[in-house]
């Protein structure tokens, strides 16, 4: 029993942003409802698959869930939702406010049937200024919050994305952490509220936090941006032989790096004897140290930096990573067997609890595969069912796998 066991989430989410913070809330103990179209989640057609509608990006986001697909334009469909809806503890969505005002389903119509809820929009933007509207996505945000800038100082001057869902997957983790607030303050006063997270604001906070700098003052101490961060040199060292990562971070670590190193001359110099002198000369520090990397092999950097307890760590790809050891031996990527796709790598729950463990409660479900049981237990009939079937409001639930 996870620690969000008795709660019940209606996912009326996508592509990734909102399903991750779902599948979180699910991995917690909630029961996580995924509301569908009829066509399915658009991820489901994203990456190489075993079986169509099933693809690796839809399987690593929607665990812990089940699965009901309605046509919300149609009456019915609506008319499903709703009931859903009036006996959930959680809505989450992520489209535009706008578009749930289209269908009927703003706050201002779903409090009154359910005046507990927690309604939770992640999107684009803030709904009181004048980007409230716009369409977004994790590339657009990120060049707007200064991450694409940000990869152009500290590269070759050409500005990138991270090629990471990096907006989606935070914005999602801080949804998780309103909607768990926005529970305990329910619990408290037995109210529901409606919760915006928008994407601009959040990563805008997440970028800044760092390099805000001099522009946190009135006048401005200078132009901005972390140091550190921003030097061309802080990127994973080349060795004699491959790639090692590595931080020399604080005066401890440093004085232990020169012995290892042998480099006596360095501790007395004013550049890398001090915190203070390394901060004002970092790209200095940081290009020295890019020299010394060279002239040793990834292994013998490893077991030298680890008996000095000076910070370091491979430099895995996408496959060695899966043979990491520490991750081996905690069983992070496990093979699980998918009822209809076989065996698949899955990835535990990164946090632990003494008292309430989460873990997983299903796999990634099949479209519409849970959809009859959930449509019974909002209170429909079989003759109801059938007629939502037979009228498009639905499918038949996918046979079952033997």
């Amino acid at each position: 029993m996870g620690p969000l066991a008795g709660i019940k989430v209606i996912d009326m989410t996508t592509v990734l942003m909102g399903p991750y913070a779902t599948q979180m809330l699910g991995d917690y103990g909630a029961d996580v409802i995924k509301v569908e179209s009829p066509e399915g989640d658009v991820t489901r057609l994203i990456g190489p698959t075993r079986h169509p509608g099933m693809g690796p990006v839809y399987l690593n986001t929607n665990r812990s869930k089940r699965s009901i697909c309605l046509d919300l334009k149609k009456p019915a469909g609506h008319e499903a939702v709703l009931r859903l809806i009036e006996n959930a503890d959680v809505l989450v969505y992520n489209v535009r406010p706008q578009a749930m005002a289209r269908l009927e389903l703003g706050y201002d119509v779903v409090s009154k049937i359910n005046p507990r809820l927690i309604y939770a929009g992640v999107f684009g933007f803030g709904q009181d200024g004048p980007y409230a509207a716009k369409p977004a996505y994790d590339d657009l945000i990120q060049g707007g919050a200064g991450l694409a800038h940000l990869m152009a100082v500290a590269g070759d001057g050409t500005p990138r994305y991270v090629p990471n869902a990096l907006v989606d997957r935070i914005v999602g983790l801080t949804a998780v952490g309103a909607i768990c607030a926005s529970l305990v303050h329910r619990d408290r006063t037995g109210r529901g509220q409606r919760l915006d997270i928008p994407m601009f604001e959040t990563m805008a906070s997440f970028v800044m936090g760092d390099h805000m700098g001099g522009l946190t003052y009135e006048p401005p101490l200078d132009k901005g941006g972390y140091a550190r961060h921003l030097s061309r040199d802080r990127r994973p060292y080349k060795t004699a032989d491959g790639y090692i990562c590595v931080i020399v971070y604080n005066d401890k670590q440093w004085n232990a790096f020169f012995d290892g190193a042998g480099r006596e001359d360095l501790r007395h110099d004013p550049r890398f004897a001090t915190f203070a002198g390394r901060a004002a000369n970092i790209d200095v520090v940081y290009a020295e140290l890019a020299r010394i990397f060279l002239t040793r092999t990834t292994a013998e950097w490893t077991e030298l930096l680890t008996k000095a307890d000076v910070p370091v760590m491979p430099m895995h790809d996408l496959t060695s990573i899966l043979d990491d050891r520490h991750l081996v031996a905690t069983d992070f990527f496990h093979v699980v067997d998918h009822p209809t796709e076989g065996p698949i790598r899955s990835m535990r729950v990164s946090a632990n609890w003494s008292e309430t463990r989460a873990e997983p409660a299903r796999l990634a479900p099949r479209l519409n595969e849970h959809g009859e049981a959930i449509l019974r237990e909002a209170g429909f009939s079989s003759d109801a069912i059938a007629a939502m079937v037979r009228d498009g409001v639905t499918t038949p639930s996918p046979a079952k796998k033997d």
